[in-house]
């Protein structure tokens, strides 16, 4: 006769001395995830740029200055991009927003520059050069103000009275206020691209370095977009209204309490991102020296892929996905076909979002925390 208790011995030996092959499955899955979520990202970004360059070194020519030269014009086209993106992330970091209306303000702020240079100030190819320096300047003043109130007016109208409603209704009216400036912009120059005078020569090479060229078009862009971005992140971090916008982006509520008025926050936010956008604009209108009503929606949807890239609601990001957006855009359109950029883009967003969901700077924010 088998005692009960010798059975029970028996099963957990039998138990015990079992292969653990679940246990070390699950610590390879966990090991590759890791592996994964910590080189994955860098392999993502990498794919386009080594493929071309191994590409070019195998080559006829032997030499990276055709790769060196997508990325450099990435970089210019990106830092437009980039000034798009940062109004993006600053409205949806303070007060949980995309603002669909800001790529058509960018829109908006390419007709108002080009406008007021030929227009108001009279500025054109046989203008000298210090009345195009002081043009150029004046209407990149014109249309940082002329977008900047725009966009206040538009947070004013269409958001403001909606900011305890359903998360649906701004969203939803943020999409109408795009539709409405696009239709400004097909009263003001009509349905077809209209050309803009090329008052800087942007094709115009200025130097060589390592085999790539500099030209106008590149040198306004960084002009234009290192200065913006380094004052509006110093007065982000510094001034006295900065830390109100970061203390309201973190709690309103809290804000509110200790004597921030966040209404006038919130609307200097708006005003800080359309001046960008109205700036970028300007910059737009001389680098392609073509502009159209239509001009939003295709910048605007790349811009915000850029801001969510980087991590929506982190000004640095927002930058950083510019760049990297404007490289991905430079080298497909060169080296693969302008048909497939869209595609590209995306593909190379959804990959990121797989490997690094809150994007390459991104942080938690209120919902999430």
């Amino acid at each position: 006769m088998v005692r009960p208790h010798l059975i029970h011995s028996t099963m957990e030996a039998g138990t015990t001395t079992a292969p653990p092959t679940a246990t070390l499955s699950e610590s390879f899955g966990a090991a590759a995830r890791r592996w994964a979520n910590r080189y994955g990202l860098y392999i993502v970004l990498l794919i386009l740029p080594v493929y071309y360059g191994i590409k070019d070194l195998t080559g006829p020519q032997h030499s990276l200055s055709h790769l060196a030269d997508n990325l450099f014009s990435g970089l210019s086209n990106g830092s437009i991009l980039a000034m798009i993106a940062v109004g993006y992330t600053l409205v949806y970091g303070i007060i949980e927003l995309i603002n669909f209306a800001h790529g058509d303000v960018f829109m908006i702020g390419s007709f108002s520059a080009s406008q007021f240079w030929s227009g108001v100030l009279g500025v054109g190819l046989a203008t000298s050069t210090f009345g195009i320096v002081g043009g150029i300047l004046a209407s990149l003043v014109v249309a940082m103000l002329v977008c900047g109130v725009l966009n206040v007016m538009i947070e004013r109208v269409a958001y403001k009275p909606l900011r305890n409603a359903p998360k649906l209704a701004p969203l939803i009216t943020a999409v109408g206020m795009s539709f409405v400036l696009q239709n400004v912009g097909l009263l003001w120059l009509g349905g077809s691209p209209a050309s803009v005078d090329d008052l800087i020569h942007a094709q115009q090479t200025v130097v060589t370095i390592l085999g790539v060229p500099v030209q106008r078009a590149d040198i306004l862009a960084f002009v234009v977009t290192i200065p913006l971005v380094t004052g509006m992140v110093t007065f982000i971090q510094q001034t006295r209204l900065g830390k109100a916008m970061r203390a309201t982006a973190q709690d309103p509520d809290a804000a509110r309490l200790m004597g921030i008025n966040v209404d006038t926050t919130i609307s200097m936010t708006f005003l800080i991102g359309g001046m960008l956008a109205g700036a970028a604009g300007l910059v737009y209108a001389l680098y392609q020296t073509t502009i159209w009503w239509f001009q939003g929606f295709e910048n605007g949807l790349l811009a915000f892929t850029a801001a969510v890239m980087g991590g929506i609601g982190n000004i640095r990001g927002a930058v950083i996905g510019g760049l990297i957006i404007g490289c991905i855009q430079q080298i497909s359109d060169n080296r693969i076909g302008p048909e497939w950029t869209a595609a590209v883009v995306f593909a190379y967003l959804i990959l990121i979002m797989v490997f690094r969901p809150q994007g390459l700077l991104g942080e938690e924010t209120r919902e999430a925390g």
